[in-house]
């Protein structure tokens, strides 16, 4: 059976490599307290994104650990964080992305406008101006694929290095994420529908 374009791993066909990604994502942190969808369904296959990194175990394990530290382990608040992974869902257009993100932002204090909001590139004047700049930074790095010389002294001023650090390559991680579920044409929840992206 596939999910997407891509055979749906049940985990009595997984290999040590591939078993050892498996636990490390059905048990670590993103198995831990709030979960925008279930990890697995009823017959223990990984949804969304995870199930393709079995495909390649070494390669699974790399993303997915990158994946948890970028969530887990960064100086970003939960509102920065996401506010910066759903400016990347939405400029790529990711549904799947949009679909997760959009519940954890709720749950990391997003209100419902400001998400409408960031689904269609509008205004948001609720924003403190250090999101307004995270938004901004995200916004230019997926449209552009750089920081000017302006735009870099600013949020280097106003982040410091260790903390644009870790917003670049959260936007690296997420638009990886947004190409490879695109590319597997990862299927949302039975029941889910896409996002509108114009409204």
């Amino acid at each position: 059976m596939n999910q997407g374009r891509i055979h749906w791993y049940e985990p009595n066909e997984l290999d040590a490599e591939q078993r050892a990604v498996y636990d490390a994502i059905a048990a670590g942190p993103r198995g831990q307290g709030f979960q925008p969808f279930p990890l697995t369904d009823r017959a223990g296959r990984l949804n969304g994104p995870f199930n393709a990194m079995l495909a390649s175990p070494q390669l699974g394990s790399a993303l997915q650990r990158l994946g948890a530290a970028v969530r887990y382990q960064t100086d970003l608040t939960g509102r920065e964080r996401e506010i910066a992974i759903l400016e990347v869902s939405a400029r790529r257009q990711s549904d799947f992305e949009w679909y997760a993100h959009e519940r954890i932002g709720q749950h990391a204090g997003l209100t419902s406008d400001e998400i409408a909001a960031l689904k269609v590139g509008a205004a948001i004047p609720s924003l403190s101006e250090r999101e307004a700049l995270i938004r901004d930074v995200v916004r230019t790095l997926i449209v552009e694929g750089d920081l000017a010389d302006e735009p870099f002294a600013r949020a280097r001023e106003a982040f410091g290095e260790r903390v644009l650090m870790e917003l670049v390559t959260l936007t690296g991680y997420y638009h990886l994420l947004a190409l490879a579920l695109r590319v597997w044409r990862t299927p949302l929840p039975e029941g889910e529908k896409p996002a509108p992206w114009s409204e």
